[in-house]
């Protein structure tokens, strides 16, 4: 099966499956931002995704079993997506790519102290962020360390209080 990939390296795989402009900021948007509906994932996002961009890369992350699917009980005609472990998973690539962009890039303070709270909060702050995905995601009882309060609970807070402070 090697012959469908350019090669077998661990990187390049990772590649093939996220490194397209797009796929990482769906997955980011699910877990930051609870967008778990196409018509969320597509009006809330702050790079403005195209719709028919949204959709490819929604098919693409369900093929390569980052995503599933499932109907929305309050609306016939709309659906619910959900993180897998794999998806889950990333947090850490996450923390690691936000860090790297705070340090690297123009990042806007605001959205860059979800990045700096998973900075310093490290791996045990990672953890628990992927206890309460699994828990919300894949109906699994919150595992990781123990947090007093949620993470993303904390990580949202502090974006709004940012985002709505004068100045």
């Amino acid at each position: 099966m090697q012959d469908a990939h350019r090669s077998g390296c661990p990187i390049n795989l990772t590649l093939e499956v996220l490194g397209d402009r797009w796929s990482l900021i769906v997955i980011r948007d699910i877990i930051f931002g609870d967008r778990r509906r196409y018509r969320e994932l597509l009006t809330r996002s702050e790079e403005g995704i195209a719709s028919n961009v949204l959709a490819d890369r929604l098919k693409r992350l369900l093929a390569a079993g980052l995503l599933t699917k499932s109907d929305d009980p309050r609306h016939r005609q709309s659906a619910i997506y959900s993180l897998t472990e794999p998806a889950i998973q990333l947090v850490p690539l996450l923390a690691q790519m936000g860090a790297w962009g705070r340090r690297h890039a123009p990042a806007s303070r605001e959205l860059s102290i979800r990045a700096q709270l998973l900075e310093e909060g490290g791996p045990p702050l990672w953890d628990a962020l992927m206890g309460e995905l699994r828990a919300r995601h894949l109906d699994a009882e919150a595992s990781g360390s123990p947090v007093r309060e949620s993470v993303l609970q904390r990580l949202n807070a502090a974006y709004e209080a940012i985002r709505q402070a004068p100045g």
